[in-house]
């Protein structure tokens, strides 16, 4: 070889030293002080050039093929995990591959409000992308799902505790109900089981009335007071007639209860069905729950909406029908 080849090979193989350390361990950015970040969503199933070509449309590398080829190279190609990823200018291409190859999204924080269905629970997962609400839904009425966390019930609606939560994108629907189950079996204590056996209550009972105290009232001091109505009704045979029931049992609700709703052919239709519904009808939260095993002591039998977020409660009919008329029925009535 001659002195001249060898000269060239060298520049060669330091040329090329020179763009593998540019290509792989210089930040785009530089010597700047400003760094700028952005989150980059790697959706399921996208592969390693898509994944590539979005990191460099963003500017944080400059050569998505050599980028895709290094990630060949070192063997993540088949490793990128989907999810939100927090990049920024001052991270080297090869803490990028890093970061992909682990996996390191982005968490997500997500509060489940107290009393959503699981069709709404799934409308928040969606939202915020998790999963989609029919995944979610499909999971929660899963007999195997179910079995596995060793509930008794038809679907999981009322064993999903209201609670914020840390998800990660594509965190399975099977997983995050394996979170909220728990949850709930965490604060759902032996002591618990054994205050609604003592009632003859199940848990299955325990959360269809919850539930309905959860749906029917937004004041905290009144959970007990619509428990007692409750409790006063069943132990009387009465019809409990209680609306949210009614609402969860139609096919399509406006916001506007009407007569022939009433009177819609449903087990979960309260005005129709002596006893509790066949399953909770939310996801209450634990006062709610407290308050369906820990009613107040009290007579009443009705109660009404005084239209401002509080109900009037009575002990007969008769008391029952003026309250009606006179926060419901008259005209000119005041609704402040």
């Amino acid at each position: 070889m001659t002195r001249w080849s060898v000269v060239l090979a060298l520049i060669l193989c330091s040329t090329l030293a020179l763009y593998t350390v540019r290509v792989l361990y210089l930040p785009v950015q530089g010597d700047q002080e400003v760094v700028v970040h952005k989150i980059i969503t790697v959706e399921e199933g996208a592969n390693f050039g898509q994944v590539a070509r979005q990191i460099a449309e963003a500017g944080f590398i400059t050569e998505p093929t050599a980028f895709v080829m290094l990630g060949k190279l070192v063997g993540i190609e088949e490793q990128i995990h989907p999810g939100r990823y927090d990049l920024n200018t001052g991270m080297a291409p090869s803490t990028i591959l890093d970061v992909l190859a682990k996996g390191q999204t982005m968490p997500y924080w997500v509060t489940i409000p107290e009393g959503y269905s699981m069709s709404q629970i799934g409308e928040v997962l969606e939202n915020v992308g998790i999963t989609s609400a029919e995944r979610f839904v499909t999971a929660a009425q899963d007999q195997d799902v179910i079995r596995t966390l060793g509930i008794e019930a038809e679907t999981l609606e009322g064993f999903l505790f209201p609670d914020t939560y840390r998800f990660h994108h594509g965190t399975s629907p099977r997983e995050i109900i394996q979170v909220m189950v728990g949850q709930f079996k965490q604060r759902y204590t032996p002591d618990i089981e054994k205050q609604a056996s003592e009632r003859g209550l199940t848990a299955l009972e325990v959360l269809t009335l919850a539930s309905m105290i959860e749906k029917e009232t937004g004041a905290g001091e009144e959970r007990e007071l619509i428990s007692a109505v409750f409790h006063n009704r069943l132990k009387r045979g009465m019809l409990l007639q209680s609306d949210p029931t009614v609402i969860y049992a139609l096919p399509a609700f406006d916001g506007n209860l009407r007569k022939p709703d009433l009177r819609y052919a449903s087990p979960y239709n309260t005005y129709r069905v002596r006893g509790l519904p066949p399953g909770p009808i939310a996801n209450p939260g634990w006062d709610s729950i407290m308050a369906a095993l820990h009613p107040a002591s009290v007579p009443y039998l009705y109660f009404v909406s005084k239209n401002n977020g509080f109900h009037h409660f009575s002990s007969t009919l008769a008391e029952h029908s003026r309250a009606v008329y006179q926060y419901q029925k008259r005209p000119n009535r005041r609704t402040s």
